[in-house]
């Protein structure tokens, strides 16, 4: 175990193929800190906390994670975390995987990807022990890469998601939150979800919440990792990419659809966050979706 910082013990980030194919690594950081940026990415994550608390933003809801709690997250879900004020001090296990890595071990517990939501996995105090096993397994595996190692990781793999389905299947979905305050935010996060396509300012939402602006804007970017209008515009954004590749619409209609004034801020805008125009997202994404057909 290599030591990033005095406060900070990071071990290799151990892949098969390559990090989104699949990958594990395990951290332990003492003190706050917080992702640079909220993300998504085509691949699921698994986030185990082995001890401590942090604090996850994920798909508009502010949702706080304890020892021996999973966060899973489907592909393309946005998602950030930070820590938390009580418990700065944490240690977890995050792992990447493809579909096509699990299909490969058995179709049938592939079949039961993606969940009906990213969300937060609560497992029994049993089942916890459990968990920790395979993932420690995991790791020792892709360190030593012992023969047909790779088949190991996939077989574990698989006993997770099975273990995954059956408590997420028993628990349902509530989400109980450690704060009022995050609580506040994701009812916040999901009104924009919900109204993104009126003129919204952080003032107007402010007054709605009954938050002074200066206080919704402070706490909505320690929590979320975004500062109000960033997040307004990601989630415009996102919905754009979503109309580009299942309708006909012409840009001009989809910029207003989404909530923009003037195709102009909406061309600027979609190149900023997706580093292309929309014209080419939309002739890559859709040629995209008829190679997967």
């Amino acid at each position: 175990m290599t030591d990033g910082s005095a406060n900070e013990r990071l071990e290799p980030k151990y892949r098969i193929e390559d990090e989104w194919n699949f990958s594990i690594q395990r951290m332990y950081r003492q003190g706050f800190n917080a992702m640079k940026r909220p993300h998504s990415h085509d691949a699921y994550e698994i986030y185990y906390l082995l001890q401590g608390e942090r604090v996850y933003f994920m798909n508009g809801n502010v949702t706080t994670v304890s020892k021996g709690e999973m966060m899973f997250i489907n592909p393309d879900d946005l998602h950030s975390t930070a820590s938390s004020e009580t418990m700065p001090e944490f240690e977890r296990i995050l792992v990447n995987f493809s579909h096509d890595f699990v299909k490969q071990a058995d179709k049938e517990v592939a079949a039961l990807l993606p969940l009906e939501q990213s969300r937060l996995i609560r497992f029994p105090v049993q089942e916890q022990t459990l968990v920790e096993q395979i993932l420690e397994r995991m790791i020792l595996e892709c360190k030593r890469q012992e023969p047909n190692y790779v088949s190991y990781v996939r077989s574990l793999l698989s006993q997770l998601i099975i273990i995954i389905s059956r408590v997420s299947r028993m628990e349902g979905a509530t989400i109980n939150y450690a704060h009022p305050m995050h609580h506040k935010i994701s009812e916040i996060a999901l009104y924009i979800n919900r109204h993104f396509h009126e003129p919204l300012t952080l003032d107007k939402i402010a007054e709605q919440f009954y938050i002074s602006p200066s206080y919704l804007s402070r706490i909505f970017k320690k929590l979320t990792g975004f500062h109000f209008r960033e997040y307004l515009q990601v989630v415009r954004i996102r919905e754009a990419q979503k109309r580009l590749v299942e309708t006909n619409d012409s840009v001009q209609r989809i910029s207003e659809q989404v909530g923009f004034e003037h195709i102009a801020h909406f061309n600027k805008t979609f190149k900023k966050l997706t580093s292309t125009t929309p014209l080419k997202y939309r002739k890559a994404h859709r040629k995209h979706e008829h190679t997967k057909r």
